[in-house]
């Protein structure tokens, strides 16, 4: 099978220069390489891709979460494209849940990513004090979501689902951690991995089955510009400045970064 080729984006994280007042402007920034992909060891990722209902259903959600407007345009105007082409392509579909809510475990991608990972040991947990569970309350309370959203909150998560455009078709593989996601690459001979879903600098990197986990057993983790946002606050939301910081970080820590039209052109 013939590589696909197409431009990538990479972060140039050299040379500082000294002679500067900040060195670090002396990198050189974002450029395009022209590189390939294996289509037999390379797979699309959708991770955490939801039906959040909607807007009225759990305000509290939406004022904690301030991307779900930006996730939900995407949904609507960038999946049914790209996992069309995707699934018209040699290159697999991986679905990551999690969420606390078990809305996937009746699918056959997921028996199959449980029976070939075994059971998962759960990670050992540091006892809890008063002190540390008064830090955590306050925490939820004055810092991030708020206490008058947290009901909104959990009963979003309670009936939480796949987003309709991000459903698992037939026996694509699903996943609900790192071991998993390992032994549905290792199955299938996949080391590449590409992810789309929400959040970018959230779940996408930090959560079971996000990027950290995966480059501990070895993937590359790549993601598509368009497919995906961030977490913002107050002081990036209006132009998205904590995306721009995280496909940094994805360039220089984990993987490459892709535009959509490049990757649709090169599947196709």
């Amino acid at each position: 099978m013939q590589p696909l080729r197409l431009p990538a984006q990479l972060y140039r994280q050299f040379d500082a220069d000294a002679a500067r007042a900040v060195p670090g402007e002396g990198y050189g920034g974002w450029h395009t390489i022209d590189v390939e992909l294996a289509p037999r060891h390379t797979a699309l990722v959708v991770m955490h891709a939801w039906d959040c209902g909607a807007p009225h259903e759990f305000p509290g959600w939406r004022r904690a979460v301030e991307y779900t407007p930006r996730a939900t345009k995407i949904l609507a105007e960038v999946f049914p494209p790209l996992l069309a082409a995707v699934r018209s392509s040699p290159l697999p579909v991986f679905h990551v849940v999690g969420g606390g809510k078990d809305y996937y475990s009746h699918l056959p991608g997921y028996r199959r990513a449980l029976q070939l990972a075994g059971s998962s040991p759960t990670p050992a947990q540091v006892p809890p004090d008063p002190v540390g569970h008064q830090l955590q309350r306050r925490r939820t309370a004055q810092g991030s979501p708020g206490a008058h959203n947290t009901a909104d909150i959990a009963a979003g998560f309670a009936r939480l689902n796949f987003a309709l455009a991000a459903r698992p078709v037939g026996e694509e593989g699903v996943a609900e951690n790192g071991e998993q996601l390992a032994a549905l690459c290792r199955a299938q001979g996949v080391n590449h991995l590409i992810y789309v879903g929400f959040a970018i600098n959230w779940c996408l990197l930090m959560s079971p089955g996000g990027m950290v986990d995966m480059a501990r057993h070895g993937c590359l983790c790549s993601t598509i510009r368009e497919a995906t946002t961030a977490v913002e606050n107050r002081e990036t939301a209006r132009e998205e400045r904590e995306k721009q910081q995280a496909l940094w970080r994805v360039s220089v820590e984990f993987g490459l970064v892709f535009a959509l039209a490049d990757f649709l052109k090169a599947i196709r």
